[in-house]
């Protein structure tokens, strides 16, 4: 028997989770079908999944196709929640792509479809709800192959379409030979001499579907269940087993962590290599923590069952980790992959409501954060507000809900906020001496700060001897500098610089006759980290920075004749077309708008195109903020921009 890992991937409202049940249902998993509308699949079973009808959290379930084992993967439709897509493409061996038969190839449609073709994911398309009514078939076809990919091979016809009595009649036509024979030549010496027999022409779309040459397109209902058999028949058939050596150096990655009803960490991992055993002692994260698995759950026939060990290939659930974090990997590292989408732009300040503690809203949200580390936690000591990240308004409703049905906590929302940042504008230097000119820490420090390439990062370099101080103060320095990045003149992250230390010096350690270590004559660490953030400001100063705001790049399909209405709120909006087209009665405007302007153009667009225009964003780059209001951030650190207040906050005396 051999393992696949599947994902289903949508635009949200394609019907993907709804196809997750039928497909449980069609292999004997469960007897009776969920509802999306009635909250009662098996795959969202978050409260606000079953209240909204869409997916949040990514699920798994397995179950068997003759000497199969798939483990299923449902994954969010909802743009806002991308980064729980991101977490679970790393760990898939093949996927469904479902579009609707109604609405078509969808914005998300378009985003997902890049992003598994540039992960070379094998992918199978299945054109769902060919029972509704304005179901489509050869138009839907066209709009895949013009819009997703043009290697599209249908695998057989629809009949009734539309009705309810809607149904897929498999059969490969005379298309799959003119994609297929375009990477076969002796496929295509057969073609032509007339002798492609029908098992040689699914072999060759078995092997250009595993490399991913070529994408299968079925059509079926999740709800009636047409077409069902006949995408199971390709999954088991059509894409590629799970890889892996069992008797290799283990190693694993976490696409998901949940708390147990104890509240212990439970990681979801898929093994890619060797064999993990039940108390076996293993290295994870960046940190390298060792830790000993105390539980293994394995996914069978729609449930979890208990085991001893998980072999290479197979997805588990890990007991006993109790550091654990998504994206960790357990045992060997694995080579860097790289991120798929942006971090979130957008933030916003949690309010608790009465009653509600911050210290208890503090922990609810860390434990939030466990599950999603891009929620990018923010905690403000000087104002006792707490900050999130975001990727939409939607994700308000998440949180606000889950800090509702979990832990019993009451909060609001302030509005939402851009996450700028700033970049040095040129190069900029300053110093300070051992306990001289108002400096009162046992430590010297100079540091050069100047810009650097867009997309860099932070660089930080030495021009001093390393042996000139002890290590540990040079350390102390560097994470320092790159903790204080953190907040720039104007309060955001500091990026895309170098900065470099000019100067060191300390004081070497004192001790009294038959004393200990005399803390007030011998640098210690702390001198370092208290001295380097009042460096690196006036080093900022000097170099200037400019806030940058994160700008999305998109794309509004929408009737021609309702170019006049869009145009001026794209304009109000400070988005920018950069390019016009249009095709008979479509026009297709391309451009770019601030991230904090993209929530308005969703909820204006409809009403401005009587429902038939659609939106494609997705983070582009990051662009000067314009005028002359530059957005502030509160700082939440010690304030080394006011020299006082920032030695009085840290020293607990007036300094300088």
């Amino acid at each position: 028997m051999h393992l696949l890992n599947l994902g289903i991937l949508a635009h949200v409202d394609a019907g993907k989770t709804s196809l997750t049940e039928r497909l449980l249902h069609s292999t004997g998993v469960i007897d009776e079908i969920g509802s999306v509308d009635a909250g009662s699949t098996r795959t969202d079973t978050l409260a606000l999944e079953r209240q909204r009808g869409i997916t949040i959290k990514s699920a798994v379930v397995s179950f068997p196709v003759d000497d199969v084992t798939v483990n299923l993967i449902d994954t969010p439709g909802h743009p806002d929640f991308i980064a729980e897509v991101e977490r679970v493409l790393g760990v898939l061996d093949g996927a469904v792509l479902v579009i609707s038969a109604v609405e078509g190839v969808q914005a998300r449609t378009r985003v997902l479809m890049r992003t598994l073709q540039r992960l070379r994911i094998p992918t199978l398309l299945f054109v769902n709800k060919i029972d509704r009514r304005g179901a489509g078939e050869g138009a839907v076809l066209r709009a895949v192959a013009r819009r997703l990919t043009p290697a599209v091979v249908p695998m057989g016809r629809v009949d009734g379409l539309g009705t309810r009595a809607a149904r897929f009649l498999p059969g490969l036509g005379p298309s799959a030979l003119d994609v297929l024979a375009g990477h076969d030549d002796d496929l295509l010496t057969s073609y032509v001499e007339g002798t492609v027999s029908s098992a040689r022409l699914y072999a060759a779309l078995a092997a250009q579907t595993r490399q991913c040459l070529a994408h299968p397109v079925y059509f079926g209902s999740a709800i009636t269940g047409a077409g069902v058999d006949a995408l199971i028949g390709g999954v088991r058939q059509l894409l590629p087993a799970a890889g892996g050596d069992p008797g290799g150096p283990v190693s694993a990655t976490v696409f998901r962590v949940e708390r147990g009803p104890a509240g212990e960490k439970v990681a979801y991992a898929r093994v890619f290599s060797g064999t993990l055993r039940v108390r076996d002692r293993v290295p994870y994260g960046d940190a390298r923590t060792e830790g000993r698995v105390t539980a293994i759950g394995l996914f069978d026939h729609g449930t979890d069952v208990r085991a001893d060990a998980v072999p290479a290939g197979r997805i588990a659930k890990l007991w006993g980790l109790a550091d654990i974090r998504i994206g960790d990997v357990v045992g060997e590292p694995r080579a860097s992959t790289e991120r798929l989408f942006a971090p979130p732009t957008l933030e916003t300040v949690v309010v608790p409501g009465p009653g509600v503690g911050r210290g208890a809203l503090h922990l609810a949200l860390t434990r939030l954060a466990e599950q999603d580390p891009l929620i990018g936690l923010r905690h403000d000591g000087v104002r006792q507000e707490i900050s999130v990240a975001l990727y939409g308004e939607v994700q308000k409703e998440v949180v606000q809900a889950t800090l509702a049905d979990e832990f019993a906590l009451d909060v609001t929302f302030r509005e939402t906020t851009p996450l700028c940042i700033e970049r040095p504008v040129g190069t900029g230097a300053a110093v300070e001496f051992n306990k001289k000119d108002g400096n009162p820490f046992l430590a010297t420090v100079g540091l050069r700060v100047g810009p650097a390439p867009v997309g860099s990062g932070v660089d930080f370099r030495l021009e001093v001897e390393l042996g000139s101080m002890p290590y540990a103060f040079f350390k102390a320095v560097e994470d320092t500098v790159r903790e204080a990045l953190g907040q720039g003149l104007h309060g955001w992250q500091v990026t895309d610089c170098v900065v470099t230390m000019t100067h060191s010096g300390y004081s070497p350690r004192q001790s009294h006759a038959h004393q200990g270590f005399d803390k007030s004559m011998s640098s210690t660490g702390a001198d370092f980290r208290g001295l380097t953030p009042l460096v690196l400001t006036g080093a900022l100063r000097r170099a200037r920075t400019r806030v940058h705001e994160p700008m999305h790049r998109f794309r509004v399909e929408a009737p021609v004749d309702t170019l006049g209405a869009l145009l001026p709120v794209l304009s109000a909006l400070r988005a920018v077309p950069q390019e016009t087209r249009t095709h008979k009665a479509v026009c297709v405007l391309e451009g770019e708008v601030p991230a904090a302007r993209v929530h308005a153009l969703e909820q204006q667009l409809p009403g401005l195109t009587r429902g038939e225009g659609e939106l494609e964003s997705a983070f582009g780059h990051y662009a000067p903020v314009l005028g002359d209001t530059v957005p502030e951030r509160p700082r939440t650190d010690h304030n080394p921009l006011d020299r006082k207040e920032y030695l009085l906050n840290l020293t607990r005396r007036v300094g300088g």
